[in-house]
């Protein structure tokens, strides 16, 4: 599996295109969607669907142009369901100077947690709530990455202040998924440049406070 980061939208959400050479899965389109085309057309690319880690707004700007373009069908999990449709809860609508976001509801939600098949790309699926209650992030033991959304960031965690944030639940997450992967395990998160979990373990602030 290939996979590639674009910054996205007018936060610069990290969006991650995930390729075979043939089919492709889009995580988290955050805005820009000529830019995710021009991505998918340059490697000759059929994007089969689109995996949302959770359903903020810099994550879903270019949700619905994406999935008319390419006909392809959105993974959710079922506690943010209900956000696609409506910017008071995805955060548009919190926001001065945001335009408000909304899509149609999702084709599909994520199974429980454990391995996650589908369109050809094989994961262990974590649900990693915190950050929003309905959070989750995809580990890919062969390629060593772990896309963790907004969990987990170089130096830094999620926020916890937006509507279904909750600051002991993140950290429990955290700990439970997150740093029981191994070392090396690339973190390709939701904003900024990727880490490892070896380097979060030394050096971030607030997993200090769990003795590692």
């Amino acid at each position: 599996m290939n996979w590639t980061r674009l910054p996205l939208g007018p936060l610069q959400t990290n969006g991650y295109l995930l390729d075979d050479g043939e089919n492709a899965v889009m995580i988290d389109p955050g805005g820009d969607v000529d830019r995710i085309n021009e991505a998918l057309n340059k490697k000759d690319l059929k994007l089969k669907e689109i995996w949302l880690t959770h359903a903020h707004f810099d994550h879903i700007g270019a949700l619905e142009e994406l999935r008319n373009d390419w006909n392809a069908e959105v993974y959710i999990h079922a506690e943010e369901a209900q956000w696609l449709e409506k910017p008071e809860l995805n955060g548009s609508g919190l926001f001065p100077g945001i335009e408000p976001v909304s899509a149609r509801p999702a084709e599909c939600t994520f199974p429980d947690e454990g391995t996650f098949t589908s369109a050809g790309f094989k994961c262990e699926l974590f649900y990693t709530p915190g950050h929003s209650p309905g959070s989750v992030s995809f580990y890919f033991p062969e390629e060593n990455v772990v896309f963790s959304g907004d969990v987990l960031f170089r130096g830094g965690i999620g926020r916890t202040d937006l509507p279904g944030g909750d600051y002991a639940a993140l950290m429990a997450s955290i700990e439970a998924k997150m740093l029981a992967l191994p070392d090396e395990t690339e973190v390709a998160n939701g904003h900024g440049p990727t880490t490892t979990i070896k380097d979060e373990k030394e050096t971030n602030p607030f997993i200090n406070s769990f003795g590692w």
